[in-house]
């Protein structure tokens, strides 16, 4: 799931700008390189101005007492990047000796450069349903130094401007009191038209995901959440799976494989209108009534590369038992979900498949810069791949429910949204390319479009 659902348009301003703006290397740590083998007598933390100790420990793989190993060091560094607070971590060993027993020993330290912490500026968000919007945030992304983030938001659509609206707040963080345990609290309040699906989303929405990590691979998942839609019945929600995760890293995945299984229940009661009378007025058919359903879900996800090609094959299965309403009917179309076409009514279903294939060209490496003492980092991939959707109502899917297009385009690798993606895609069933931008990874926000 996304940890932040944060600004962009200061952000895409901040790495745009430090293409001309190198980072500054005076932090850089002045040490000896460290060799496998040297036996680490203690290790201490530099540059870390806003973040605890202790989130930092908690990743690291060197020890006081064991010997440095370059491989774990190579393992805790995409860790720590996961967390998303450096723009760079460096390590080195400084020689020393036990003046009380005069054995040799070296000290190894890490040298943190940390990022921006506090983000007032324009906020935006880009959907498959409203399009970009825009409007103001302040977000801190290490609340008290824990690695906690929080956002508030207020968003509105720029087509037609002001007609749909939302407020948000977020947070987030991989630990709760020390423990393992990732939490991801979302409030959101919208006032939109949905265009694609037809009718008023006129909601309230309170949601908690949990992960909780059993092992360094496995986790335990579960949902909770309630939404309150004007017009229908309230739509309580709960879920709970499991998730293998053998990725070299969460962000910027380059090896390994993800397996995720969850089941959720959503609604309760049948599929009519709580307001209506089926004596008086047949039986209220009106696509707003509550729903009551089991969704089975699998997100499968596998890495490979090879020099600076970076492959990636994706795929995101949701199918649904009981009574579902068309107000939460799955859409295709957008950079989303199948990069070919537009979402619209045309492309509604209960149940769907996402598919991906995708070849990642790592044109620069992540840089860290610093842009009026702002410390972020950037990366520039370009990207070519397949989409294949499969979108249905009942039974089994038909060839007739297939899609399949083609794109290519740049991603801008930047802190706290992943990547910018400007793409183009094609479908041969449309025949005309069509240009998208979108922000996470696309398997990413294919989870959360609707929220």
């Amino acid at each position: 799931m996304p940890r932040l659902k944060t600004t962009f348009l200061s952000l895409l301003a901040l790495a745009v700008s430090a293409m001309a703006a190198p980072a500054d290397s005076s932090s850089a740590p002045t040490g000896a390189v460290c060799t496998d083998g040297t036996v680490i007598s203690s290790v201490r933390f530099e540059g870390l101005e806003h973040t605890n100790p202790r989130v930092v420990q908690r990743e690291l793989l060197n020890k006081a007492g064991e010997a440095f190993s370059t491989e774990k060091f190579e393992t805790e560094k995409r860790r720590l990047q996961d967390l998303d607070l450096f723009t760079e971590i460096e390590v080195s060993c400084r020689s020393a000796s036990n003046s009380e027993f005069r054995i040799p020993n070296s000290e190894l330290t890490y040298t943190f450069q940390e990022i921006f912490r506090w983000i007032p500026a324009p906020a935006g968000k880009k959907t498959d349903r409203d399009g970009l919007m825009i409007g103001l945030a302040l977000a801190n992304l290490n609340v008290l130094g824990e690695d906690i983030r929080a956002e508030v938001q207020y968003r509105t659509s720029t087509d037609p401007f002001l007609d749909n609206n939302e407020y948000a707040f977020y947070a987030s963080s991989p630990y709760l009191f020390g423990l393992p345990l990732g939490w991801n609290l979302e409030f959101l309040r919208t006032d939109s038209y949905d265009d694609i699906r037809g009718f008023q989303d006129d909601s309230w929405l309170l949601d908690l995901d949990l992960d909780y990590g059993i092992t360094p691979h496995l986790s335990l998942l579960m949902t909770v959440a309630g939404r309150e839609l004007k017009d229908a019945a309230f739509l309580p929600e709960f879920g709970f799976g499991f998730a293998f995760d053998f990725r070299d890293s969460k962000l910027d995945s380059r090896r390994g494989v993800y397996f995720e299984y969850m089941l959720t229940h959503v609604g309760e009661g049948d599929d009519r209108d709580i307001n209506c009378n089926i004596l008086e007025e047949g039986d209220c058919g009106d696509g707003m009534g509550g729903e009551n359903y089991r969704e089975l879900l699998t997100d499968a996800r596998a890495y490979y590369t090879l020099w600076r090609f970076v492959t990636g094959a994706t795929a995101l299965v949701r199918y649904r038992l009981g009574d579902v309403e068309r107000y939460d009917y799955y859409y295709h179309g957008g950079a989303n979900t199948f990069r070919g076409h537009e979402a619209d009514s045309n492309y509604l279903g209960v149940h769907e498949v996402l598919l991906t294939l995708e070849e990642r060209f790592v044109l620069m490496e992540r840089h860290a810069a610093s842009v009026a003492g702002v410390n972020f980092f950037y990366g520039v991939q370009l990207v070519a791949g397949l989409d294949g959707s499969l979108l249905w109502d009942k039974g089994r899917p038909g060839w007739n429910d297939y899609e399949g297009a083609v794109y290519g385009g740049i991603h801008l690798v930047i802190p706290a949204l992943d990547r910018i993606r400007l793409e183009v895609g094609y479908s041969p069933d449309k025949g005309e390319p069509v240009f998208y931008f979108g922000l996470f990874d696309k398997v990413t926000s294919s989870r959360w479009r609707s929220r």
